[in-house]
């Protein structure tokens, strides 16, 4: 299947995801993850009309926004250093992964810099898998009210990377713990938090009935990354 193939045959699952959970399709936005993919490739499936995408490095992006059309918008999904915080508050959106009150702190003080409020998404690791980065829930329930009085921050909700697993709805409940998290969160800073980052080519329809809100969609819609590794290293 080509490229136009692969995004409309994933637009369809996304409609179908939505009526089987009574939700409107308009909820739920399409991120494509570039990561390792040419500006080429990029403009190619910007054509086929998606304006969202994602990088999980911020020297990827750096090389790489500039040279893809300017109508794009741009979220960083990828664990953040802080030193990389100043790059990532100019070149993206949102902030996807912040996983730290430290993080969020440096976020801040480079987005006052800016003269900028910056939207974050603040990472949970609901599974608890070694290796992966994000909060613990508890923690992050610790830390809200103090991310939350950064003046230049802007919370607008919580993102997930889920265990893979070929069998999707053996993750059904991470999803369900992210969005009931979710509903603690809103009820410490007596807001409403619009998004639930969630779901990637193996899990998206599952994480729709869930509530999921930004899908981040890599090998479904841009397919395997052959020869990719080759832009990386020019770059």
């Amino acid at each position: 299947m080509d490229l136009a193939g692969r995004f409309s045959a994933i637009q369809l699952r996304i409609q179908s995801a939505c009526a089987r959970a009574g939700r409107d399709p308009a909820t739920v936005s399409l991120l494509g993850v570039s990561k390792s993919h040419p500006p080429e490739t990029v403009r190619a499936v910007a054509d086929l009309g998606l304006r969202l995408f994602g990088e999980n490095k911020v020297q990827e992006a750096k090389a790489k926004i500039s040279r893809c059309p300017s109508q794009l918008r741009w979220h960083m999904i990828g664990h953040l250093q802080t030193n990389k915080s100043r790059d990532a508050v100019h070149f993206f959106e949102m902030i996807q992964s912040v996983d730290t009150l430290a993080l969020a702190q440096e976020i801040d003080r480079r987005a006052a810099q800016a003269a900028k409020t910056m939207p974050i998404l603040l990472e949970v690791n609901i599974a608890g898998e070694g290796g992966k980065f994000g909060y613990h829930p508890d923690e992050l329930l610790k830390e809200l009210a103090q991310i939350n009085a950064l003046k230049r921050i802007e919370i607008q909700g919580l993102m997930t990377i889920a265990p893979w697993t070929p069998e999707p709805e053996k993750v059904r409940p991470v999803f369900r713990q992210l969005r009931e998290l979710r509903v603690r969160c809103e009820q410490i800073l007596g807001a409403p938090l619009p998004h639930l980052s969630m779901g990637m080519s193996g899990d998206f329809e599952v994480a729709i009935e869930e509530g999921a809100t930004l899908l981040r969609i890599g090998t479904a819609l841009f397919g395997p990354r052959s020869g990719a590794k080759r832009w990386e290293e020019t770059t």
